[in-house]
């Protein structure tokens, strides 16, 4: 079961938080040949005996440098950053299977790590046996496991093989078995580095379960993960890691964002980019640190903005009259507030509109109406292979739906010239329930630019589905639900 007691601080106060980082720094010493660490150990020492100013034959590496953060209990945080930017080290340090080397971490309760699934596993041991083993190294004791095993065994769901050595085992199998094992000791706190992609669908959906169990049950998860969509599904908070630093915290879909157009930039670009969001972030109120969006041209944000909320809508009694007395239409007080486009490689996306049938602007749609999601792409070098994409979103950043066009041969562009201008038009039929939404679109291909990807741009367009009188249906979609109840 979960605590519910809070640590006491030293001044007697109650605390709220599950983990605490204060100024954390993990530095690594690198030597560029073997023999200068033998050199590393004996010339400086002999250098200060005869008064001489040591020399140094190693490179300091930083793979943290001044991490805080506080993650209360409850909360559901997200670390999200490109590749070596210190995400793992981070999680190491929290679950003390590494000592950072200045800064202090605190944890206040039962923490259960999915650090490197089966990390502990020996392979002559059965599943069994190495069930008991794992746990005894995550600090449950054997009489609580025993009355656990079923649990872990049938979660595992890999039959007698748990009483076969672990080295008979496939690779699904084996960190199947480890993800069981790890996830049902109830944690107060559950910490997981890119462990989410384990097995098949059927048992990644019954991972998520589990998590979100924990998660309604009023524990802590702090997990890494490249996966955006994953972070915007389970977070209420995310935090983008970069070069050892914490250079951005907040809402789930705005961090990811600036992720995005991070990891999609490229050389000199993406260090003014990494500049310009903690730039963002250090000058602004934590709350108001959100989203951005680019000007042409330009490295530097034009303006940081708040995530968007649900505007504001006309009242729902407005609507609730005859369907043929309202038209959808377009709301100039409408606007988005997350637009974040990545980096231009040699196209850009521009002119995005939501039209009717009849070619009119709207932002106001009508549920069962078909629509189309219009916009230009102009190329600034040659390209080959050319496809298009848009993606449609919730307000949180959650994908519901899209479309693209990659890999159909039949519906793509195989040449353009520098200079030209592309109309590229998505029709679609409204199916989403009443409420606020989001729309974006992107542009592949090949070029002089290695990046497959040419240009994207998320949240472009905020739309709202007008309400509707009498609906049965629930959720994001309308999947014509009928109802019949007869009494027997």
């Amino acid at each position: 079961m979960f605590s519910n007691e809070f640590a006491v601080e030293a001044d007697g106060q109650t605390s709220n938080f599950a983990i605490r980082v204060r100024d954390v720094s993990k530095h690594y010493v690198m030597f560029e040949r073997p023999e200068d660490r033998f050199k590393q150990m004996i010339i400086p020492r002999l250098e200060q005996l005869i008064g001489r100013p040591p020399r140094r034959y190693f490179r300091d590496f930083a793979a943290l440098s001044g991490i805080s953060f506080e993650v209360g209990r409850g909360e559901t945080v997200g670390i999200i950053g490109r590749n070596g930017s210190g995400k793992s080290t981070l999680l190491q340090a929290i679950c003390g299977t590494l000592q950072p080397t200045s800064g202090s971490v605190e944890v206040n309760g039962r923490i259960a790590a999915l650090l490197e699934l089966g990390a502990g596993f020996n392979p002559e041991f059965t599943g069994r046996e190495n069930v008991f083993l794992n746990a005894a190294i995550l600090g449950v004791p054997r009489k609580e496991m025993e009355w656990r095993f079923d649990d872990i065994a049938r979660f595992a769901d890999i039959g007698p093989f748990i009483d076969q050595p672990v080295k008979t085992y496939s690779s699904g199998m084996y960190v199947r078995l480890a993800f069981a094992t790890a996830i049902n000791v109830d944690p107060d706190i559950l910490v997981v580095d890119e462990a989410l992609s384990v097995g098949d669908e059927a048992f990644q959906r019954k991972c998520f379960a589990r998590i979100e169990d924990i998660k309604d049950k009023g524990g802590t998860i702090l997990f890494v993960s490249h996966a955006a969509q994953t972070i915007v599904q389970l977070c209420s908070r995310a935090m983008l890691i970069d070069g050892g630093e914490l250079i951005s915290q907040g809402r789930p879909k705005a961090v990811v964002n600036q992720y995005q157009r991070l990891v999609n930039a490229s050389g000199d670009t993406a260090a003014q980019m990494r500049e310009s969001i903690a730039r963002s972030v250090a000058a602004k109120p934590h709350s108001a640190v959100e989203g951005s969006v680019e000007k042409e041209g330009s490295s530097v944000w034009e303006e940081t903005v708040g995530e968007m909320d649900a505007p504001p809508s006309p009242s729902i009694s407005s609507f609730l009259q005859d369907r043929t007395e309202f038209a959808d239409y377009f709301d100039k007080s409408l606007q988005t507030q997350s637009a974040t486009a990545t980096e231009e490689h040699g196209a850009r996306i521009h002119d995005l509109r939501i039209l009717t049938t009849a070619g009119n602007q709207v932002n106001v749609l009508q549920l069962g109406k078909r629509y189309a999601f219009d916009f230009k792409v102009s190329f600034s070098v040659d390209a080959t292979n050319i496809a298009f994409g848009m993606a449609l979103k919730t307000v949180s950043g959650l994908i519901l739906a899209g479309a693209n066009n990659k890999d159909r041969d039949i519906f793509r562009l195989m040449k353009v010239k520098s200079g030209t201008t592309i109309s590229v038009c998505f029709e679609f039929n409204c199916l989403m329930l009443p409420g606020t939404y989001f729309i974006g679109g992107s542009v592949f291909g090949k070029s002089s630019f290695d990046e497959n990807l040419m240009h994207r741009i998320v949240d472009a367009i905020v739309f709202r589905v007008a309400p509707e009188s009498d609906l049965l249906a629930s959720g994001h979609f309308d999947l014509g639900p009928s109802i019949k109840a007869a009494v027997l």
